[in-house]
């Protein structure tokens, strides 16, 4: 409903429609050529060119080619499966499945591609790195502390654990996955859940749930 608000405000601007249709051309065109060639090489003329659009236009919206790498990628629905969580009941479970599904991206030649791009991005800018908090590593961290605590909650999950130096650890590792380019099968990322309950489950650990 959110989306679908703003872009009616938006088309009740004269002039902003054509605004936003140059600003749409530059985000699809920076994201297709960081597919096909990577951080290293993307340069805003080209892309500038590609687009239609003056060089001045780009940097109208964004400041630095870090900066329009991290907004072609966050708003590319590249991560839009990641900000839910699934709660069956069962807390390893439900992270395992989170896993899993963003294992499947990871795996896809395309997403990785541009995934390493934001994250080089991410390196170079502090605009870019506080983009990718804001829009993916805060929201996803919350909500793995979320289903995290709802386990506690239901006694699944030691109430002294580090929830989020748990969620660091999960997040870094799909991070590590998608900058080391190791060839690997999706199900090696999945078991880090294993890892990590072996000293969250207080069944594992003989801990029993305070009254």
């Amino acid at each position: 409903m959110g989306g679908m608000t703003s872009v009616k405000l938006a088309s009740g601007r004269r002039g902003r429609p054509r605004s936003e249709k140059a600003r749409q051309a530059i985000l699809e065109t920076a994201r297709s050529q960081l597919a096909q060639r990577g951080y290293d090489q993307l340069s805003i003329q080209e892309i500038s060119e590609a687009a239609g659009v003056g060089k001045q236009t780009v940097y109208k919206w964004w400041p630095s080619k870090a900066v329009l790498v991290a907004d072609c990628v966050l708003e590319g629905g590249v991560l839009s499966e990641v900000m839910g969580l699934p709660d069956t009941g069962d807390a390893r479970q439900d992270i395992q499945t989170w896993l899993r599904v963003l294992a499947g991206r990871i795996e896809n030649p395309v997403k990785a591609s541009l995934l390493r791009g934001l994250a080089a991005a991410a390196a170079e800018s502090e605009g870019a790195a506080a983009k990718l908090f804001e829009r993916f590593t805060g929201p996803c961290r919350a909500v793995l502390v979320e289903r995290l605590t709802a386990g506690q909650r239901a006694g699944q999950v030691r109430r002294d654990a580090p929830l989020v130096l748990v969620t660091n650890a999960l997040i870094g590792a799909l991070l590590f996955r998608i900058l080391s380019r190791e060839p690997s099968e999706p199900e090696e990322l999945v078991r880090l859940a294993d890892v990590l309950f072996v000293g969250l489950d207080m069944k594992t650990t003989g801990m029993k749930e305070e009254e």
